[in-house]
């Protein structure tokens, strides 16, 4: 069975988060659609995985919110679910910078489309930014992009600060994975005072999409936030699991390693992680497996 996947965001003005919350989560748990969605003040933003019905019920509703009418969808398919459950969450920013004052929304922003990103990152005169976290970027990225070394993107604006405020005239072309890293990025930047920024439109997974394994300057896999750990070129499930002790994208032979015990330890951080902290990892994990043998969720729905 082939679960259908939607991922995407929207930087708009919502005066009630909660009510929006209410509604969707009503028309959600009625079209037993399983995923992350997040609303806050400045926006949505969502990757949510149903039966094709729902999904268009889903985009349908949020047509007709006041602002949501052009959002843009990133189709994919999974041949294992993707989510074990439903979360919908209200915070205070839909991607986490740190930085309330920037508002995307009310910024004019230069979007690359996927056909033509390839011209534009071609131009050696471009500085390709890598706007996601670095254990992202391990398992793939677009040729001769710098990676910030970054471990979540309130990082970001110290990597800004360090090593591009003398680069303010420079053409800057940035990316993520479904486009709302790189939007607020942009914003940043132009706040800072950058001329020349551009983001290429609905991120990684539109430009895979849109662009043939043979024509394409990504290499790798692009690592996703759900199950699936990574997809491939062809949007399908890619080769990664993941380490959830640390987080890392595992490949096969990190888990034929003598440090890789699942759910504890993997090669990346057995030699960073207290006996303690692999205690209470283990403790961790004997809960997951004893809930899987009675076929009940070891997290409660956060819904």
């Amino acid at each position: 069975m082939l679960h259908s996947v939607i991922s995407f965001y929207k930087f708009v003005k919502i005066n009630n988060p909660k009510k929006l919350r209410k509604s969707l989560l009503d028309l959600l748990l009625n079209e037993d659609v399983v995923g992350t969605f997040l609303i806050a003040k400045e926006g949505i933003n969502a990757t949510v995985s149903g039966s094709d019905i729902s999904l268009k019920k889903i985009m349908k509703f949020l047509d007709k919110q006041k602002g949501f009418n052009d959002i843009e969808y990133k189709h994919s398919c999974s041949i294992k679910r993707v989510f074990k459950r439903l979360k919908i969450k209200v915070k205070d920013e839909i991607v986490a910078l740190g930085k309330k004052e920037i508002d995307p929304s009310k910024t004019t922003r230069n979007y690359i489309e996927p056909r033509n990103w390839n011209k534009l990152i071609a131009d050696p005169d471009v500085l390709l930014i890598d706007t996601r976290n670095t254990y992202e970027i391990k398992i793939g990225t677009f040729l001769g992009a710098e990676n910030p070394n970054i471990k979540n993107f309130r990082d970001f604006p110290n990597f800004v600060k360090k090593k591009l405020n003398s680069k303010k005239n420079q053409k800057i072309a940035m990316f993520c994975t479904g486009g709302i890293r790189c939007e607020k990025a942009s914003s940043y930047l132009l706040e800072k005072g950058f001329k020349d920024v551009y983001q290429l439109k609905g991120g990684i997974l539109k430009y895979l999409e849109q662009n043939t394994k043979k024509n394409s300057r990504f290499k790798g896999e692009c690592f996703v936030f759900d199950e699936r750990v990574s997809v491939n070129k062809k949007l399908k499930n890619g080769k990664y699991q993941q380490c959830y002790a640390c987080r890392m994208p595992i490949s096969k032979d990190d888990i034929s390693s003598i440090h890789y015990k699942k759910g504890i330890s993997c090669p990346h951080c057995f030699s960073k992680t207290s006996k303690r902290q692999k205690n209470r990892f283990a403790e961790r994990q004997n809960q997951i497996n004893l809930s899987f043998l009675k076929n009940i969720d070891h997290f409660s729905s956060q819904t």
